[in-house]
């Protein structure tokens, strides 16, 4: 048997190596950032959810088109709440600040 098609090096688990390619290419943050927006019904409820038009993530701060002023408002003032929900279901500082349009 020719041995110039040997494995070379540890056998490793499928997922750690989707997550070393995906960390490699930069794609890691760019699918918290999905999962995250994803989530946003369960991490802030239907009310807010139905009310929010628009998210996306952008060099760590989320932007949200809220399309009620008053729930903007109350939104704003819960910022630090927000974030700490974020970060805390992707398991990293990914959100440090938040924009409201």
């Amino acid at each position: 048997m020719n041995n110039d098609f040997k494995r070379q090096g540890e056998e490793k688990p499928l997922g750690q190596l989707v997550k070393g390619i995906m960390k490699a290419y930069g794609l890691e943050e760019k699918m918290k950032s999905y999962d995250l927006i994803a989530a946003w019904p369960e991490l802030m409820g239907p009310a807010v959810a139905q009310r929010t038009k628009e998210i996306k993530i952008v060099n760590n701060t989320l932007y949200l088109s809220i399309d009620s002023s008053v729930m903007r408002d109350e939104l704003f003032h819960g910022k630090q709440i927000i974030i700490a929900r974020c970060n805390a279901h992707v398991g990293e500082e990914l959100i440090r600040d938040i924009w409201f349009n």
